[in-house]
C-alpha cells in the first residue's frame, strides 16, 4: 500500500488531491488546461463545497476525486492511500465507498423507484432476500418510502433527485459527491434538498464534497469552501470567513452575487448626499453601533437599504447609509474603528 508519507492514519487527511492536473485536447487540437497544480485536503465528516463560474474545473476535480476522470498529473489519496493508478477490482472497491450525484437524476425511466435502488445493490451482490429491506431503509432516510413503487415519471424533479441520493447510499459510501445536485431544481426544491444533505451528513458521518455554482447552497451548507477559477484553487477557508472577509477579487465577485445591495438609480438621481456601505461580521453584528454614533457625535443616520445572512449560524449584516451632521467626519472614524468594514459606494446603481 502507497501511503501518503507514512503518516498515522488518525491524523492524516481524508481525501487528498495532491498537485492535480488535467489536459485535453480540444475538437481543433488545441491542448486545454482544464486544471492547474490542484491541492487540496478534505477532512473526514465535513461538508466541503467547491465554487466557481462556469468553466472553473469543479467538475473535473470531482471526477478525479473518483477516478471516472484520470488526473495527467499529481496523485490522489484516500484514507492515505494512493489510488491514482487502482484498476478493476481495487478501483471497483474504491468506488463503492464513494456515491456520486448529479445535476440530471440519471434514474431508469421504466424501472419503479424500489428497482431503481435495488440495480445498484445487485450490481454489488448484495444480498437478495435483503435488498428491500435496505430499500425501505433508504426510502425512509429520503422522505419517499411511499413513493416505493412509482416511475420517474410520476415524481417531481426534487423527488426524482431524493431517488438519486437513495441509490448513491445503497452500499453505504464513506463519501458523497454532488455535481450541481442543486442546480436543476427551484429555489424552494434547492434548499429541500440542501437540508436533506445536511441530515444525511449528520445521520451517517458522511463526507461531503458539494460542486456547486450557486452562492445561496454555499451560504447554507458548507462548513469550508474551495474556490476555483480558470482550472486552479485560488482561495480555501471555512465558510463564514470566505463569505465575510476574501482575500481574492474572483471569489468577492462570487460572494457578492448573495450578499451584495444594490441602489436603485432614482435613490441616488435625487440624492446628492454620499452613500455609505457598512459590514458587520460575528460578534459586531449585535453591537448598537448606528446608535451609539449617533448619540456620541450628534449626526442623522438615515438607513438606506440593509439585510442580515446566518452563515453556520453566525450574523453577517450590511447596511447602506447616508450620515449628515457637524461631526460627520468623527462619526465616519467611529464607524471604520468598529465595524468589520466601512466603505464609500460610488456609483452604485440596480444593474
Amino acid at each position: 500500500m502507497d501511503t501518503l508519507n507514512n503518516r498515522d492514519l488518525d491524523n492524516q487527511s481524508f481525501i487528498e488531491l495532491k498537485d492535480i492536473s488535467v489536459t485535453f485536447k480540444s475538437k481543433q487540437g488545441i491542448e486545454v488546461n482544464a486544471v492547474s497544480n490542484f491541492s487540496l485536503k478534505i477532512k473526514k465528516g465535513e461538508i466541503l463545497g467547491i465554487i466557481g463560474s462556469s468553466g472553473a474545473g469543479k467538475s473535473t476535480i470531482a471526477r478525479n476525486i473518483n477516478l471516472l476522470e484520470r488526473p495527467s498529473q499529481g496523485d490522489v489519496y484516500f484514507k492515505g492511500e494512493k489510488i491514482t493508478n487502482y484498476k478493476g477490482k481495487e478501483l471497483r472497491q474504491i468506488r463503492q465507498k464513494m456515491g456520486m450525484i448529479y445535476q440530471h437524476f440519471n434514474l431508469i425511466s421504466r424501472a419503479t423507484v424500489r428497482d431503481n435502488i435495488a440495480f445498484n445493490l445487485l450490481a454489488s451482490n448484495y444480498e437478495k432476500d435483503k435488498i428491500d429491506s435496505r430499500v425501505d431503509q433508504l426510502l425512509d432516510l429520503v422522505g419517499l418510502k411511499d413513493k416505493k413503487n412509482s416511475y420517474p415519471s410520476q415524481l417531481s424533479g426534487g423527488q426524482k433527485q431524493r431517488v438519486a441520493i437513495a441509490r448513491s447510499l445503497s452500499n453505504n459510501p464513506e463519501v458523497l459527491i454532488c455535481d450541481e445536485a442543486t442546480s436543476a431544481l427551484d429555489p424552494e426544491t434547492a434548499q429541500e434538498i440542501v437540508k436533506l444533505i445536511k441530515d444525511i451528513n449528520s445521520k451517517l458521518k458522511l463526507t461531503v464534497v458539494f460542486i456547486t455554482h450557486q452562492m445561496e447552497v454555499a451560504k447554507d451548507l458548507f462548513d469550508r469552501i474551495a474556490v476555483m477559477d480558470s482550472g486552479k484553487l485560488i482561495e480555501v477557508n471555512d465558510s463564514y470567513s470566505i463569505f465575510a472577509n476574501q482575500e481574492n477579487e474572483e471569489t468577492k465577485l462570487l460572494i457578492d452575487k448573495v450578499t451584495s445591495l444594490k441602489i436603485p438609480k432614482t435613490v441616488l438621481k435625487n440624492n446628492n448626499k454620499a452613500f455609505y456601505q457598512i459590514t458587520y461580521v460575528g460578534e459586531k453584528a449585535y453591537l448598537p453601533i448606528i446608535s451609539n454614533t449617533i448619540k456620541t457625535f450628534d449626526v442623522d443616520i438615515s438607513i438606506i437599504h440593509g439585510k442580515i445572512e446566518y452563515i453556520n449560524d453566525k450574523p453577517f449584516g450590511i447596511l447602506i447609509i447616508t450620515i449628515s451632521g457637524h461631526k460627520e467626519t468623527e462619526a465616519i472614524n467611529y464607524l471604520k474603528e468598529n465595524t468589520s468594514n466601512f466603505t464609500l459606494i460610488q456609483g452604485a446603481t440596480n444593474e
